[in-house]
């Protein structure tokens, strides 16, 4: 019986123990040598054998280089994130701080655009110099409704007169506790002024019934100049009478042939009154190089009458002010009875650069009177601070050094000028003369 051909398995070669020291040996040589290669020298034969598993085979190379990088880097791993982090926080701080700053950069333009500057004198226009009459300022505030009045105007060209009509008010503003008040019309005409008309006095009512009338002498041509003022009041018996609202009315576009009969808004009443008070006429040259400012008071017209005769005594005073305190001052001749008076007369003060710019210029109107006090007719002030036409014809002085700038000004009343000025008190300083003479006779 022939024998079975049976397949053996070959034989595995088994190293000996001394082989596998050798090759122990030869290995760690090699590494030694080889530094950071993977070469493997060795004279007996070796089995490789793979043990890499297919998991680790697909491993992305960006991440191993990444953190082949960060095993370079002498420092533990805590470290060097927070240098990382620290280093993107100041990157985050630097662009806030660029931000900030341009917006400041913003903020400053801005102010910039909106101030008067007075600087570089070289004879440019001052157009940006020149600001808007405070009048024309809308701040946004939200208007009170006052209510509404119901008048007439009526005009009798062959007698010269004009009949105002005060009919009926609605839904006025309550002024009182109770949420009602005692309502009244004051009418009367400007410029003049002349006479003041007051209605009855309706006590606890918002909606009252007037019917009255009331005549003043006006002709044509003054007509045409005047405004009827209308204005609404809550009485009040121990206290100020309140004022609820007014109408003001330009006798200038009334129909002469017809009877003017209509419903109008009260609007709030006007600060100061706009009476025609005259006009002057001066002229201003300032010199840098010798601090030398000139006013030139020329003439005056149309001033309002402040005598019985129908008259004035006017002169002009000429003042200086310096941050809102009274710095000098110089006064015209007195032109006896006149309302159109002719002076040209000059006057020079000694004014330095810087000054030039914290200096404010008063011009005002006297009537002279000998046996009482001098009586105000007119103001107006020019300056850094003033607007409209006076900071106009200022801006135009300082842009045309060396040449005089003459212009007409409409006067103003005292009380509006001096708000606007809002001038300081003096500090009383002793007098040492009157001092010595009182402790003398206190001690004699």
């Amino acid at each position: 019986m022939k024998p079975r051909n049976v397949f053996k398995m070959p034989a595995v070669h088994q190293p000996s123990r001394s082989l596998i020291r050798g090759h122990r040996a030869s290995k760690s040589w090699a590494q030694t040598k080889a530094g950071s290669s993977k070469l493997i020298v060795t004279n007996q034969p070796i089995h490789i054998v793979s043990t890499m598993s297919t998991h680790n085979a697909s491993v992305h190379p960006t991440s191993g280089s990444f953190e082949d990088l960060l095993d370079h880097i002498p420092l533990p791993q805590w470290a060097i994130y927070a240098i990382f982090g620290l280093g993107g926080l100041i990157i985050l701080l630097c662009c806030l701080c660029i931000c900030i700053k341009c917006c400041c950069k913003r903020k400053k333009r801005q102010k910039k655009d909106q101030q008067i500057l007075l600087k570089g004198l070289d004879g440019k226009t001052a157009t940006a110099l020149v600001q808007p009459d405070m009048e024309d300022v809308d701040y946004g505030s939200v208007k009170q409704y006052r209510g509404k009045l119901l008048y007439s105007l009526e005009y009798n060209a062959t007698l010269s007169e004009l009949t105002v009509g005060i009919k009926q008010a609605d839904s006025l503003k309550a002024m009182d506790l109770g949420r009602s008040s005692d309502p009244y019309v004051k009418v009367y005409i400007l410029p003049d002024k002349a006479k003041i008309f007051e209605t009855k006095v309706f006590k606890n009512t918002l909606n009252p019934f007037f019917n009255e009338q009331f005549t003043f002498q006006l002709s044509k041509s003054a007509l045409q100049k005047s405004t009827a003022v209308m204005k609404v009041f809550d009485f009040n018996r121990f206290t100020k009478h309140e004022i609820i609202g007014e109408l003001r009315v330009q006798l200038c576009n009334i129909d002469q042939n017809h009877v003017i009969e209509e419903w109008q808004d009260l609007a709030k009443p006007a600060k100061f009154e706009e009476e025609n008070l005259g006009e002057i006429c001066f002229s201003l040259c300032y010199v840098p190089i010798s601090s030398k400012l000139t006013v030139v008071i020329l003439e005056a017209k149309d001033l309002k009458s402040m005598d019985l005769g129908g008259s004035s005594d006017p002169y002009v005073k000429v003042q200086l002010t310096l941050d809102k305190r009274k710095w000098k001052k110089r006064i015209t001749s007195i032109k006896k009875k006149s309302l159109n008076p002719y002076f040209n007369e000059s006057f020079t003060f000694d004014v330095s650069l810087d000054q030039i710019q914290r200096v404010n210029l008063v011009i005002s109107v006297w009537d002279h009177d000998a046996m009482s006090r001098n009586d105000s007719m007119g103001k107006l002030f020019l300056g850094c601070d003033s607007t409209g036409n006076q900071l106009r014809h200022w801006a135009d002085m300082l842009s045309n050094p060396r040449r005089p700038v003459a212009q007409w000004h409409s006067l103003l009343s005292a009380e509006q000028v001096n708000a606007s000025l809002g001038l300081k008190r003096k500090i009383p300083v002793p007098n040492k003369v009157k001092e010595n003479k009182l402790l003398k006779k206190h001690f004699k």
